[in-house]
């Protein structure tokens, strides 16, 4: 079979052109979404009288037996194919004969690949919708499991407050809950047809597009035939979810990998989830953490790559739209294997507790003598200079906050009594914070109890 739109044509393409131009090296992975449009569009062509219902059955038989040849991977496109489209319309030519010819009547691969791309990423959007609720279910469990381990919290990675690791966890579960609840409006945008806008006018031959977005479960058609075969924000937006969550996953990974460390000590990985070194038989290095880690670089590379190309156009459809293909089949491929991964590396953490009580330094608790002094009646801001003060006064002397003498207290502030070294209680401090959303045992465990609901 020639080219779809070679008639005007009198010389062949050339070589170099043929292969820059060709996208059937990538897109053939929206073969099952461009077999099920034009199984829709065949009852589409039927209703609208164009087509005989034995036409439409043989179109429809040979898009089944194409579709089970990919399937089985038995089908093989070829280069002068072009792209998917003529890739399968092509074979539907070999198996029926003439009547494929029909098939693209009235359709643009305008409207064709723009009704692909949303069916594929619909389809997607399901799974890894699924993968991220797997994740926020392991995080649910894993803080059941250790709700009241105590662990130093840090600011600027430095010591700043006790906390529970469990209430540590949960943060991860609520950056993940926003980046479902995108996801899921992400979804409503997708859900929709540019099936029957043709390749830029709309279709003249009276096809119900009503009818078509239904069979093929949209939720609305496209309310401009220009818009629609050029519209790939959806693309856009759904590759900004991808890097944002992926960033999400860089964030957990960076405190595993730091408190796997020999030096913290919080935290083992599984040897699943470890590699080794090929010089260094001693090492076991978290290299599926420093893959999440780096993957959300990747992925900003496909957000930004593809704006770049999006700014600079007309309306309507162009040749750079097909840019949009390889970014988004990496970004899925990027995101169901990390979602999938970073779900077992929190299954299988081994936490230990013992490691983070023995870091718990004095410091920790500087707010809460801070506190103390408040309820002696003392400005915040005086309460804070004055325990700043003290803390200067124990490093001086090479001891702990609590080790400072009740005289060195009391020289600095009379506010001091006897009864401040009673603050020095890492639990007492993480159960006054009961505040909801604050890291006490029972405002932890409230906030769990939210997410199984959420879930």
């Amino acid at each position: 079979m020639g080219k779809m739109w070679g008639g005007r044509f009198s010389k062949p393409t050339d070589s170099a052109m043929e292969r820059f131009n060709a996208s059937i090296g990538f897109d053939w992975q929206l073969w099952a979404a461009d077999i099920r449009g034009s199984i829709a569009y065949a009852a589409a062509l039927e209703r609208a009288g164009l087509i005989s219902a034995q036409e439409r059955a043989a179109l429809v038989e040979g898009l089944q037996a194409v579709y089970a040849e990919f399937e089985c991977g038995a089908y093989e496109p070829r280069l002068a194919d072009e792209d998917i489209h003529t890739a399968v319309e092509r074979r539907l030519g070999e198996l029926i004969g003439e009547t494929a010819r029909k098939l693209h009547t009235g359709r643009s691969r305008n409207d064709q690949v723009a009704t692909d791309t949303r069916l594929y990423l619909r389809d997607k959007i399901g799974a890894l919708r699924a993968a991220l609720l797997a994740l926020q279910a392991t995080i649910v469990q894993r803080a059941e499991e250790h709700l009241d381990v105590l662990m130093p919290g840090y600011t600027h990675l430095q010591q700043a407050q006790p906390l529970l690791f469990s209430h540590w966890l949960m943060s991860y579960f609520w950056m993940l809950q926003r980046d479902r609840e995108r996801l899921d409006e992400l979804t409503r945008r997708v859900d929709v047809c540019p099936l029957g806008a043709g390749a830029v006018a709309g279709n003249a031959l009276g096809v119900d597009r009503a009818a078509l977005a239904a069979d093929l479960g949209f939720s609305r058609i496209s309310e401009n035939s220009v818009d629609a075969v050029s519209d790939r924000d959806y693309v856009a937006e759904f590759l900004f979810w991808a890097t944002l969550t992926q960033t999400h996953l860089s964030r957990l990974a960076e405190d595993l990998i730091i408190w796997s460390s020999v030096e913290f000590g919080f935290v083992s990985l599984d040897e699943a989830f470890t590699t080794g070194s090929s010089l260094m038989p001693q090492k076991r290095n978290p290299d599926s953490l420093e893959l999440l880690r780096g993957k959300a670089g990747r992925l900003l590379g496909d957000l930004v790559g593809l704006l770049a190309v999006l700014k600079g156009l007309p309306s309507a459809y162009d040749k750079d739209l097909q840019e949009d293909k390889e970014p988004l089949f990496d970004a899925v491929e990027t995101m169901t294997l990390s979602l999938a991964v970073a779900e077992r590396v929190i299954r299988t953490l081994r936490v230990h507790a013992e490691a983070m009580a023995q870091a718990l330094a004095d410091g920790l608790l500087a707010t809460d003598l801070a506190d103390y002094l408040v309820r002696k009646g003392v400005a915040f801001r005086r309460s804070h200079e004055l325990v700043g003060m003290a803390v200067r006064r124990a490093e001086a002397l090479g001891i702990r906050l609590r080790e400072l003498p009740l005289t060195e207290f009391q020289a600095i502030s009379d506010a001091f009594g006897p009864d401040l070294y009673d603050v020095f209680d890492f639990r007492h401090a993480v159960e006054r914070r009961d505040v909801p959303g604050g890291t006490a045992t029972d405002a932890v465990r409230a906030q769990i109890a939210q997410a199984k609901s959420v879930l």
